[in-house]
């Protein structure tokens, strides 16, 4: 099976489709308008919001929207395929907590520091903007690579042609 096959057999999964779209469309907006990137009336954003925060913030939701189609995907294909074993109900609630994880750094990432009353809670607001808000960037990136990295492993491990 080829990228592009794969690929082709996701796209033809109208469910997987369907909650991968619903998952990256949730995730832009309960993180755009929890963090104060979508101007909404409830919330005041302290902090400017910059280009790099909605880049992250579109490819968090991208990511998080084509793991679930693919997991969907792949887990069906599973189904007719082998029976259920433990060792890989084991690796998938891993995978989804790495998700989970990427998920969260990508929050962190686009979010406000000092509006962020739990880490507002355990640090002080000169710290998180001195130490924490020029670290965003990077830990954007570290969820960005998270997120593909599990999409890429998830991938050479569904694609029998694609195993060493």
């Amino acid at each position: 099976m080829t990228a592009h096959d794969f690929a082709r057999s996701i796209r033809s999964d109208r469910r997987a489709m369907l909650w991968g779209t619903a998952t990256g469309i949730g995730v832009v907006l309960l993180f755009g308008l929890v963090t104060g990137l979508i101007p909404n009336p409830l919330y005041v954003r302290m902090v400017p919001r910059t280009p790099t925060d909605y880049l992250f913030l579109m490819l968090t939701a991208l990511l998080a929207g084509v793991y679930t189609a693919q997991r969907l995907a792949t887990e069906t294909a599973d189904l007719d395929l082998e029976a259920d074993d433990e060792s890989e109900a084991d690796g998938a609630s891993s995978e989804d907590r790495w998700m989970l994880g990427g998920l969260a750094g990508g929050f962190l990432a686009v979010g406000c520091p000092i509006c962020n009353v739990a880490l507002l809670a355990l640090f002080s607001s000169s710290a998180l903007m001195t130490y924490f808000d020029p670290l965003r960037p990077a830990l954007g990136a570290l969820s960005v690579a998270i997120l593909a990295g599990l999409i890429y492993a998830r991938h050479r491990r569904s694609c029998p042609t694609c195993a060493p």
